[in-house]
């Protein structure tokens, strides 16, 4: 995993977990890998990872029990809002960087139409998630 230089990594930890656990990649419920092999695979230290674990309990992501590790939570509305709030940074992101190289928002939802378009794979999800952020 690539680290920005302009924010903390755990924080950035905490961004890759949420999007971790969004995905499915560790599905609801599901234990999460221990402390030191999720340092090994992303290539921090273990108390940064401990770090960002535990700031995902305070936003209840994830739940301790003593004897058998870290699990996701079971939460499915928590984890819509995880979902649409990654998603608004993600659409912040774009208009900022749109506007910045000039482009108009008609010009931008066009484009952000035909390349959604592009990388239909058949199965939209435009219907399958409401939040509260901005949904149906």
């Amino acid at each position: 995993m690539e680290f920005d230089t302009s924010s903390p990594i755990w924080v950035q930890l905490v961004d890759d977990f949420s999007r971790r656990i969004v995905t499915g990649e560790w599905p609801a419920g599901g234990r999460i890998p221990g402390v030191r092999e999720i340092a090994v695979d992303v290539g921090v230290n273990p108390n940064t990872v401990q770090r960002a674990l535990a700031e995902m309990e305070r936003e209840g992501l994830c739940r301790s029990e003593r004897t058998a590790g870290r699990f996701v939570t079971d939460d499915r509305q928590r984890i819509d809002r995880v979902r649409a709030a990654l998603v608004q940074d993600a659409a912040d992101d774009y208009i900022r960087r749109a506007r910045g190289l000039g482009m108009g928002r008609a010009h931008a939802q066009d484009l952000l139409v035909q390349r959604w378009s592009d990388h239909d794979d058949g199965a939209d999800r435009d219907d399958d998630h409401t939040t509260e952020a901005g949904g149906e």
